[in-house]
């Protein structure tokens, strides 16, 4: 099992991580805003993530950091 940290405060919600998840376990948070004002990405089902790392390659801003 792979463990993510996201730095939530300097995540802009674009969204690529969620979309390069193959398993589709990332989201944009409904409920959390950051101090930029952005709904932040997360995950929904930490024991699912395989630490492929799509997410962390995807990320324009370097803000996920995967742990094998």
């Amino acid at each position: 099992m792979a463990k993510l940290t996201f730095r939530t405060d300097e995540c802009k919600g674009c969204g690529l991580c969620v979309d390069a998840c193959p398993k589709g376990i990332l989201k944009l948070s409904e409920t959390t805003i950051n101090k930029k004002g952005h709904h932040p990405a997360e995950c929904v089902s930490p024991d699912d993530c395989v630490g492929c790392a799509s997410c962390a390659m995807m990320c324009p801003d370097v803000i996920i950091k995967v742990e094998r």
